[in-house]
Order: structure tokens, then C-alpha cells, then sequence
């Protein structure tokens, strides 16, 4: 029986860069990982590796009909979320979801990987989610 998604695994050309988006947006850590004959990074939430980083010499092609969309993370601190977001200037769309207490935070990594990460609603009371959600810019 499947118990829980253990991780993403993405190819990219920017290890650095996407270490440090991931360490200073997503607030996730670089961490220990095993000894592969090729160069990343293990990205954890915690103790658990959630995002495996795998870095190729040229840029994986553009999907045009993509299967996976995004990945997702649970998180608490929205209000501190968001002034991250705009402290580094990231591009970030804010989204109720319909018929859940759950608001969602789109958000989009360096290599253009769309992630949202998913917040409890009664984290939003005061915060005027529809100032967020015309913001978004495609990456």
C-alpha cells in the first residue's frame, strides 16, 4: 500500500542557482546524498528529501503538453510566505481552493517548475487574497 509521495525528482542545468531558490524562497535545506556518479543535490523539508535536484549538461527540452503540472507542499506561515516572496521579488499567484480551508500559493522555481504551496484558509483572515491574485506572472 502507498503510504505518501516521497519525493520530485528534476533535471537542471543551474544546480546553484536552484539550491539557493530552494533554500532561501521555499525555506527547504540542502542536505546529505548518497554518493552518485553525477552531480546534485538532495533537498529536504525536515528529514525527508522532497526535492532530488539532478544536474545535466544541457537544459531538459520544453514540454508543450506537459503531464506533470506542478508539485505541491503543505506549509504554515503565509504571512511570512508571502513577505519572502516579495522580499525576493518572485512572481507568486494566491488562490482559494473552491470548497476546501485550504489557500494555495503559486509560486514557480527557477527552471520554470510551477510548485504551489498549500496553507490552512484561517491563515489568510486579514490578508486580501485578491490583491495577490491578478499578480501573477508566467515564468
Amino acid at each position: 500500500m502507498i503510504e505518501h509521495l516521497d519525493h520530485v525528482n528534476l533535471r537542471t542545468v543551474q544546480l546553484a542557482a536552484m539550491i539557493r531558490w530552494y533554500e532561501g524562497v521555499l525555506h527547504l535545506k540542502n542536505g546529505p546524498r548518497p554518493r552518485f556518479p553525477f552531480p546534485g543535490a538532495w533537498i529536504y523539508a525536515g528529514d525527508v528529501a522532497v526535492v532530488h535536484l539532478v544536474e545535466v549538461s544541457t537544459a531538459p527540452p520544453k514540454a508543450t503538453d506537459i503531464a506533470l503540472e506542478h508539485a505541491a507542499f503543505r506549509a504554515t506561515g503565509l504571512s511570512d510566505f508571502i513577505e519572502r516572496l516579495r522580499g525576493a521579488g518572485e512572481a507568486f499567484r494566491i488562490v482559494r481552493v473552491p470548497g476546501m480551508p485550504i489557500v494555495q500559493v503559486n509560486v514557480w522555481d527557477p527552471d520554470g517548475n510551477h510548485l504551489h504551496v498549500d496553507f490552512d484558509a484561517a491563515e489568510a483572515d486579514g490578508i486580501d487574497i485578491e490583491d495577490f491574485t491578478a499578480s501573477k506572472i508566467e515564468a
